[in-house]
């Protein structure tokens, strides 16, 4: 398979429920490189409320999607990310919850985040030699208006506005949604997934994914955490 761009992520595990759900709740299976059925759920049309995520499956992002750089070939970005892995330590947090982030939903961390936030700024500093620089128009769309000047050095410097400093561990579930929506999809995650939360909430590996000709992002391989 070929991809145009790589990104290590966070995935949970997929045998435990709460994923299960948000998988399909999703409509992709990145693991299984696979679209799955939606829940059917009265008065939400969950393909419309999950579009946006859709193609990228059920995950948080630790290094962003990026292109590779010339001279870099995917053999030495999978040894770089198992050499990664080997030397972090696993990162246990005290569980996940369902949380608005504007005008989408997501699951965000509870409790403590000292040891995820190293990890993600790991993972963004130590492969970034395989990442190709943006070009100009790349940047233009990943600005926004009003940028803060922090956004903007970490877009300049990394390719991405919203990463160390300013990195916020978060499992999207919802495209961007008018009030009305968001409240009444908020609702039923509550009732339907809040129950299913791990609680802790263990990282014990990373993902390297690949978006693939499809334009959707598919599982590479797994590394487990070694510290």
């Amino acid at each position: 398979m070929n991809f145009t761009r790589y990104a290590i992520y966070v995935l949970p595990a997929p045998a435990d429920e709460w994923t299960r759900f948000c998988t399909s709740w999703l409509g992709w299976d990145m693991e299984a490189g696979q679209t799955v059925p939606h829940p059917q759920i009265h008065d939400i049309d969950v393909a419309a409320v999950t579009e946006a995520p859709r193609r990228y499956g059920l995950h948080a992002t630790m290094k962003p999607p990026f292109r590779l750089r010339d001279g870099q070939t995917l053999e030495a970005l999978l040894d770089a990310c198992a050499q990664l892995a080997e030397k972090q330590k696993p990162v246990t947090l005290a569980g996940l919850r369902i949380a608005p982030l504007g005008r989408f939903l997501a699951l965000v961390p509870r409790g403590d985040t000292e040891a995820l936030n190293a990890l993600a700024s790991a993972c963004v500093r130590d492969l970034d030699r395989f990442r190709a620089p943006l070009s100009e128009p790349e940047l233009a769309h990943r600005r926004s208006p009003n940028m803060s000047p922090k956004h903007e050095r970490n877009l300049t410097r990394w390719g991405y506005p919203h990463v160390m400093d300013a990195f916020r561990f978060h499992i999207t579930l919802s495209s961007k949604l008018d009030k009305t929506t968001l409240s009444e999809v908020q609702s039923h995650l509550y009732t339907r997934l809040q129950p299913l939360l791990p609680a802790p909430f263990e990282i014990r590996d990373l993902a390297l994914v690949g978006e693939a000709e499809d334009g959707r992002f598919h599982l590479i391989q797994r590394f487990a955490l070694g510290g």
